[in-house]
């Protein structure tokens, strides 16, 4: 190769492939000798820059072939990628090692935790803000001291002087806690280790071509070492998307420009990283050559010019309007807007499916949105078709890192119903031949703790299955919990302990299975190395922040899949992409939030701070988003995609999407044709809504016996009866379910029958009645909480109510007792509340409510009838310990009316006064009704029609099973 003249810097444009176009221009520049070629070293951004260089390589050889040493400048490995570049015999002072991130972490959060009052979980997610700041500082080539110069201090707010003062100390002691363990930052060490090759090769230049290729880090070190690189004998610097054709002018408001006192710049934009790039290399943009070779995957130059020009700053947007029609064409780019992220994820998974009907078409979908990512690859998978997410996905929503989650949830909240299920449940737990019968346990489990929740503890869950089938199966399911109980249970402790504990609990939960594959792998090395670092961390650890501590971290580890993958189909993201290509480029996601994403907030450092230190600001990453998005636009073909809302709301389409639809004025090509596949795919066509349900059983399956509570659901609901008796398809409550009023009643009835019955309804006895009940560890936390006050209130009206009518000669003759007649052919039966013995020798039939009772117009229309059918069974001799004439109805109820909580409601009156039921017929209105009604549905042959009387039918717990949408208001 010719010795270049001054720095040679060259770029690629956007609407080039880029790694075919180098591989086509190093190929050429070594003339065709295979060891010039295998002597050279190329310098590429990331591993995934490297993979896409040497499948280039392999492309355009078309066989076996020497390859040049390919490094990834961003590997933790730099120096030994590099080998003899950087080692020297005669350097006495090697660098040290770097500190290992989780080390790093722990001791930070250590730091953290002394400074400020926040618990270990807490301090560990701080921590990782504090080293995210300090590398900024460190690659900025910002000293930390720099931090006490600041004048602007003493103007911050009280949150942001908070927020400074803990980072300075933190940063102030981290010195010391390297220089005690022997090492030193990774960003240091990298810095380091950068600066020694540009020196190495100033003294002496490698034999070899260098090539440093992609590069869009503006770090200091690494733009002096891109300068260094142009300016050897053989060497070169290639950018990617370097716009060359940019207006002067617009080029120069990139910044940094002085404006009222400060420095500006437009960060957002894609070309301010590589204009800061070359102001740190010194080198302008008129020493930039453009790279002659192209690739094979290249779109044409219009392509090109559109691109820049949309992406223009907007000061300039302006000059769209006078720009000709083939600046702002943009051939073989579509766009495709779909209703929601599911649509969005099926077009995309059939573009992608379509690109393989065509032999060596290759296809590439770019996106941010790593939940789209993994819909699409669900969507590929229908077809047959495995295709990876190259970015990889987090190890907290794996397999593995969800059982450990869900274990040491489970441990923190003392295995509660809804977190022990899901440990129970979890697909790796007796995985294999045992996992059936392991599952029929777990599965008699959840239904034996539906309802309010048990007491607290593996115990408290026995004691509530009491004899139950299951409770042998759960014996040997709590045996492989209690230690993971004792730890959690046993307060602040060392990290360490805790660690192991959860590890030995999931190892006998699930075997070898927990650690098998890329995840199962990365869990048992996160969890190793997490045991090993913790006594650098905090202390102590409360064991109730270990869930939030272990999320924290395993939402950071990124287990990414096997190299392999589809030879011709890829998903990547926006880092994965960058000098990537294909036929067909997918840029999906393009909505605000999402791409370009919203700037993650510093809570460290202020706004002011960070541009005073001369920091990136906040919104770079825009700029970086910008850029990808500009490369991807280059492909070939390219399809652009977003949905108009997303599962909360309706989305805002991205500031790129709307800058290519201002500049072409909305005309660019739309994919309708995809749009209409993806409605069609899972389109049924026709679709005729169900008719209103009216089984008619036989006569042999209608029931002969039938309770009175459950007579109104028979007249106003017919088919839910019918699904509830004759079905038996009975409702089953939540798992951990919050007391409803149902379950309120039950409690109130328990604690007036126990004081009816063993206290014989002395006053003084029914409040601590109630006390016993709200302080029992089975009470739900919610009714303690909620319902205390009013309870207590209503019962002590109870008590004296009881008194007065005592007083009255009114006393109780039962409680809670149950009884049944045959009536029309049907065994009726109840259970009452409380029986009174009136002072005229009759009978008071009371029902006690937790809230509003049943109106007399639902009485006076023949429906909450309970009370008139419970005196028919008195007084036809159906309850044992009571009979007599019925003279009183009332509802005792506990809900508020005026000023305080307790009253009594009847829906009848002695001489039908306000239309209600005179009270002496109400007995034989009550049976007349009920014989009506068993003999239509229950002796006869009438339909169970759904809904019949909507009014008096609020129950909806068979509302899926009749389809009633389908048809409810349609009839």
């Amino acid at each position: 190769m010719a010795e270049a003249r001054g720095p040679a810097v060259f770029t690629i444009p956007a609407h080039r492939s880029f790694a075919d176009a180098l591989v086509a221009g190093l190929t050429r520049r070594t003339g065709g000798d295979v060891m010039a070629l295998a002597r050279g070293l190329v310098l590429l951004p990331n591993n995934r820059g490297v993979r896409a260089v040497t499948d280039a390589f392999v492309r355009a050889s078309g066989g076996a072939l020497l390859l040049p040493r390919l490094v990834a400048l961003g590997d933790p490995s730099l120096d030994e990628a590099v080998g003899a570049a950087i080692d020297r015999v005669d350097d006495p002072a090697p660098p040290l090692p770097a500190v290992g991130p989780l080390q790093r972490r722990m001791i930070l959060a250590r730091l953290v935790a002394e400074t400020r009052d926040v618990d270990a979980g807490e301090a560990v997610r701080l921590a990782g803000e504090v080293a995210r700041t300090l590398d900024q500082l460190l690659v900025e080539g910002v000293s930390p001291r720099a931090l006490h110069d600041l004048e602007m201090a003493p103007e911050l707010s009280e949150h942001w002087a908070s927020a400074l003062a803990t980072f300075s100390v933190v940063l102030d002691r981290w010195p010391a806690e390297l220089e005690r363990i022997g090492r030193v930052d990774a960003a240091t060490r990298r810095i380091m280790l950068l600066d020694r090759l540009a020196a190495r090769w100033r003294d002496a230049p490698p034999v070899g071509f260098v090539c440093a290729a992609g590069v869009s880090d503006a770090a200091p070190a690494v733009a002096k070492l891109l300068r260094c690189v142009a300016e050897l004998p053989q060497g070169m610097t290639v950018f990617a998307g370097l716009d060359l054709g940019m207006p002067q002018e617009e080029w120069d408001a990139l910044g940094p420009v002085e404006r009222g006192g400060r420095i500006r710049t437009i960060e957002t934009h894609p070309q301010f990283q590589l204009k800061q790039m070359l102001d740190r290399m010194q080198i302008g943009r008129d020493e930039v050559t453009t790279w002659r070779e192209t690739g094979g995957m290249d779109a044409d130059a219009a392509r090109g010019r559109a691109i820049a020009n949309a992406m223009a700053p907007a000061a300039f947007t302006g000059r769209w309007t006078d720009l000709a029609a083939a600046d702002r064409r943009l051939s073989g780019v579509a766009a495709v807007e779909l209703a929601t992220p599911a649509e969005e994820a099926q077009a995309i998974a059939l573009a992608l499916r379509e690109v393989l009907e065509t032999p060596g078409r290759t296809a590439a979908l770019v996106t941010p949105d790593r939940g789209l990512a993994r819909r699409v690859a669900a969507h590929c998978g229908r077809w047959g078709i495995e295709i990876d997410d190259s970015a990889g996905r987090a190890l907290s929503i794996l397999p593995p890192g969800t059982l450990l989650l869900e274990l040491a949830e489970a441990a923190a909240q003392r295995f509660a119903p809804a977190a022990l299920l899901a440990v129970l449940k979890h697909p790796l737990v007796r995985s294999g031949e045992a996992r059936l019968a392991w599952l029929d346990g777990a599965r008699a489990l959840d239904l034996k703790l539906r309802g309010p929740r048990p007491a607290p503890g593996l115990e408290a869950v026995t004691a509530h299955l009491g004899e139950a089938r299951v409770a042998e199966w759960w014996r040997e399911a709590a045996g492989l919990l209690v230690p993971v109980e004792r730890t959690f249970a046993g307060g602040a402790q060392a990290l360490a302990g805790l660690v192991a504990c959860l590890r030995e609990a999931a190892s006998a939960l699930c075997g070898d299975a927990l650690w098998a594959g890329p995840a199962g792998r990365a869990a048992a090395e996160l969890l190793a190395e997490l045991e090993v670092q913790a006594p650098c961390g905090p202390a102590l650890v409360d064991p109730q922040v270990v869930p939030s501590l272990l999320r924290t971290l395993l939402d950071e580890a990124v287990v990414r899949p096997a190299q392999g993958g589809h030879p011709r189909l890829a998903i990547y993201g926006l880092i994965e992409a960058r000098l990537q290509s294909a036929d067909l480029m997918i840029l999906g996601g393009l909505n605000e939030g999402v791409w370009p994403g919203s700037p993650a907030p510093d809570p460290w450092l202020a706004p002011r701070i960070r541009a005073e230190l001369a920091l990136p600001g906040l919104e770079r990453r825009i700029g970086v988003a910008a850029h990808d998005f500009a490369q991807g636009l280059g492909g070939p073909q390219v399809l652009l995609t977003r949905a108009r809302r997303d599962a909360r709301s309706p989305t805002l389409a991205s500031r790129f999407w709307l800058r290519l639809a201002a500049m072409t004025g909305d005309r660019f090509a739309h994919a309708d044709t995809l749009a209409g596949w993806v409605r069609s795919l899972d389109d049924p066509g026709g679709h005729a809504p169900a008719a209103r349900p009216a089984p008619m059983p036989s006569a042999a399956l209608r029931p002969r016996a039938i309770s009175v509570t459950e007579v109104d659901r028979l007249k106003a609901d017919p088919y839910a009866f019918y699904a509830r008796r004759i079905l038996r398809l009975m409702p089953l409550d939540g798992v951990d379910a919050d007391p409803t009023a149902a379950q309120r009643g039950i409690a109130v009835h328990d604690i007036l029958e126990r004081w009816c019955k063993e206290d014989a309804c002395r006053v003084d006895a029914l409040r601590q009645r109630a006390i016993d009940m709200l302080t029992d560890e089975r009470m739900h936390p919610m009714m303690r909480a909620l319902w205390q006050p009013r309870l207590l209130e209503a019962i002590d009206w109870i008590a004296r109510q009881i008194a007065t009518n005592e007083a009255e000669g009114r006393t109780v003759a039962s409680a809670e007792g149950k009884g049944a007649i045959d009536i029309a052919g049907v065994m009726l039966s109840g259970r009452y509340d409380r029986i009174d013995r009136l002072a005229n020798g009759g009978i008071g039939i009371v029902d006690y409510k937790t809230g509003k009772p049943p109106s007399a117009t639902a009485v006076r229309a023949g429906y909450s009838q309970q009370l008139g059918l419970l005196a028919v069974i008195a007084e036809r001799g159906g309850f044992a310990d009571v009979t007599g004439t019925a003279g009183a109805f009332e509802y005792w109820s506990l809900g508020k009316k005026g000023e305080g909580f307790g009253y009594v409601a009847t829906p009848v009156d002695e001489n039908g006064a306000r239309d209600r039921i005179v009270t002496r017929e109400f007995a034989g209105i009550a049976a007349a009704n009920f014989a009506e009604a068993a003999g239509k549905w229950l002796t006869g042959d009438a339909a169970f029609t759904a809904k019949l009387v909507p009014e008096y039918a609020p129950y909806a717990e068979y509302d899926q099973l009749m389809r009633r949408d389908e048809w409810y208001g349609r009839e």
